[in-house]
This record gives C-alpha cells, sequence and structure tokens, in this order.
C-alpha cells in the first residue's frame, strides 16, 4: 500500500522540532512528510529522514493532502485548526490542552489505552499534558496487578514545559545572578536582582535560586490547570472516572525533564518489592533505577534527552499499607510530548492500513 503521509504543524517549535527527531529516527512508515510553520518561518527548511524539507504556511487545502497532522502548537491554534483539519479527511493528534476534556475526543497514552485510537468521532486525537504522561506511564502497571484508587502528586516541572519563552527566562536570570554569591540570603534580594531583565517573565516569581509553586492558569478553590489536568487526565486515560487524586506543581529551575513524587494507593496490598519486580518485569519503557544506597535514582540532569520514563525512591510506609511512595523522571519534550504524540500517529497508520517492521 501507499505509505501515509503526515504533517507537523509547529514543526520548529521545541515539541514540533523534538518530534522531527523521532520521524527520523523511529520506524520508516511515513511517505511525504510535510512542515508548517508560523509566517516568519515560511520558506526556511528543516531536516527531516535525511532531506531538507521547506516549510509551509498554515492553510486549509494541506489538510486534504495528508493522512495524519501532529499538533505541536498552542490550545488557540488546535482549537481553530484542528476541526479544520479533520472536516478535511485529515486524522489529527494534538498535544494541546485544547481537547483532552472533550467526551468524544480520545485521550491516549499507548502503552495504557492504545485501542482508544479507533474511537475518534471528531477526527482527533489528543496526546495527555506530560506531568500525566509521566505518572501514568509509570503507575500504569501497578494498576493493572493491584488496582489503582488514589494519587497524591507533588511535580517538580522544568521551565520548557512551557516553550522556549520559559527557557530563555531562566537562562536570563542565571546570568544577571552569575557572580553575585551573596544573593539568596536576604528577603527579596533575588527578586530585585532580576527585576530590571527586559521581558516580562512568564512565571509568577524568580525561577533562578527558587521554585515557584504555580503552573498553569488560576482554577476555582486556588487550584491551577496543570493540577486539575493531572486529575482530569489521569481518570480519563484509566477509565476511572472516580479515581481520587490531588496535586501541587511547582516550577523549578531546570531546563527539561519533569519530576514527580507520587503517593499512590492501590486497592490491595502492595510491597515495594513487589512493585519494583513489576515494573522491572513490565514493559521496556518504565526503567527502575532504584539503589538510593549507591546514589542510584532517577534526577533530571541525567534523564534528559532520554525517551524511558524512570522510577526510583520506591517505599513502603508501614502506616499505608496498601500505599507506595516513589520518585519519577522523564523528559517532558520526549515521552511527555513529542514521542507520545508520534506514538499515537503510528497506531494511526497501522488503523490506516500500514504495516510496522517488526523488530529482530
Amino acid at each position: 500500500m501507499t505509505r501515509p503521509s503526515i504533517a507537523v504543524i509547529g514543526a520548529t517549535g521545541a515539541v514540533g522540532g523534538t518530534a522531527l527527531q523521532f520521524l527520523s529516527t523511529r520506524a520508516d512508515i511515513w511517505g511525504d512528510v510535510r512542515l508548517v510553520g508560523d509566517d516568519r518561518e515560511v520558506g526556511q527548511a528543516r531536516m527531516v529522514r535525511g532531506q531538507q524539507v521547506t516549510i509551509e504556511p498554515l492553510r486549509k487545502e494541506l489538510f486534504a493532502e495528508v493522512d495524519v497532522a501532529l499538533f505541536a502548537v498552542p490550545d488557540t491554534v488546535s482549537t481553530a485548526w484542528a476541526p479544520v483539519a479533520a472536516d478535511q479527511g485529515c486524522v489529527v493528534v494534538d498535544c494541546s490542552g485544547a481537547f483532552r476534556q472533550d467526551p468524544e475526543v480520545p485521550l491516549v497514552l499507548p502503552e495504557t489505552n492504545p485501542a482508544q485510537v479507533r474511537k475518534r468521532p471528531r477526527g482527533i486525537i489528543t496526546s495527555p499534558n506530560a506531568t500525566t504522561t509521566s505518572v501514568i506511564t509509570a503507575v500504569s502497571p501497578l494498576h493493572q496487578g493491584w488496582g489503582l484508587t488514589e494519587l497524591v502528586v507533588t511535580s517538580f516541572q522544568a521551565v520548557s514545559g512551557i516553550g522556549r519563552a520559559g527557557v530563555q527566562r531562566l537562562y536570563d536570570e542565571i546570568g544577571a545572578l552569575a557572580g553575585n554569591r551573596r544573593v539568596g540570603q536576604v528577603p527579596g534580594d533575588v527578586r530585585r536582582a532580576v527585576s530590571d531583565l527586559p521581558e516580562t517573565s512568564p512565571f509568577a516569581g524568580p525561577i533562578a535560586y527558587n521554585v515557584v509553586p504555580f503552573a498553569g492558569r488560576l482554577m476555582d478553590g486556588g487550584w491551577t490547570s496543570e493540577e486539575v489536568r493531572l486529575r482530569d487526565e489521569s481518570r480519563k486515560i484509566l477509565g476511572l472516572p472516580r479515581l481520587k487524586v490531588s496535586a501541587t506543581c511547582v516550577r523549578v529551575p531546570v531546563v527539561t525533564a519533569h519530576s514527580l513524587s507520587v503517593h499512590a494507593t492501590f486497592a490491595n496490598e502492595i510491597s515495594a518489592e513487589e512493585a519494583r519486580q513489576a515494573l522491572i518485569e513490565g514493559p521496556n519503557y518504565v526503567v527502575v533505577l532504584d539503589d538510593p544506597g549507591s546514589g542510584e535514582f532517577p534526577n533530571p540532569a541525567d534523564v534528559v534527552g532520554s525517551d524511558p520514563t524512570f522510577v526510583g525512591r520506591i517505599r513502603q510506609s508501614p502506616d499505608f499499607p496498601t500505599s507506595l511512595e516513589m520518585f519519577i523522571c522523564s523528559d517532558n519534550l520526549r515521552k511527555g510530548a513529542a514521542l507520545n504524540m508520534v506514538q499515537v500517529a503510528e497506531l494511526v497508520a497501522v488503523d490506516l492500513g500500514a504495516v510496522l517492521p517488526v523488530d529482530d
């Protein structure tokens, strides 16, 4: 059969650019690859699968010419253009938050609910938030054996989670503070030291030498949109509408790779050793790194640029026999966004009749 064609919308952004890497290194199942950027980027070229591909403008007619479109763009762009693409017969895989709670749009984590890609009445499939992806990728294998009932999560989210503006702001603040060995010792001195930077910060406080316990938009009850998304998306992916979830999402001065402290409660007693063994013997997209005596546990500086989700510090408190504590790290631009989106697109390609090569 003719191999399906694919377009990447937002191909020059942080997530879109990472998606191009995966299209170049994963199974070669695609025919034409088309790239779309904003007006300033049209006519430029990007390397995909060893070839230079020219950036095109976003236009309705494009979607009648491709089978699948990856949307690595803000919510507002997805809201406006994803239905347009679907109306042209193109299957949309969207990584924004625009459609995640739409009951007619499947929210897919390929390792957990791959069959959902076939249930797309609107022609749109959406990919989870990076924080949700990290948690559920690690917890889902344990849910299958012991039955997840509750999640309490504290996230430590990298600045790249909000795109290039977040990364640039961190670098700018570090530059403004560099060489000052007294800053950070007096209330407000870090804030004052970065106050003269020319750009408005996308964060609710200084991000260098600091953590900001606020990620996303303010929602009802003092919750943020990131915290609400974690609850709602976890329920939808696992098919557990009454799953109890509470989250606190924190921005930290890390460029890329989210970290999460997770308290997971199950219907049945589970020991740390049972959980560790289940994850080791389970799917290869989870890597157990759990030898604290030797200083081995996940941290963002070591997992950035890697595809798996890393799990460590697995513990069970005597006070909570059906609960586990664990620490999770994953690259938010890879599995947390671009990789998951490409994996979903590959499932769609198979649904359209493509054949994935079998590993030797």
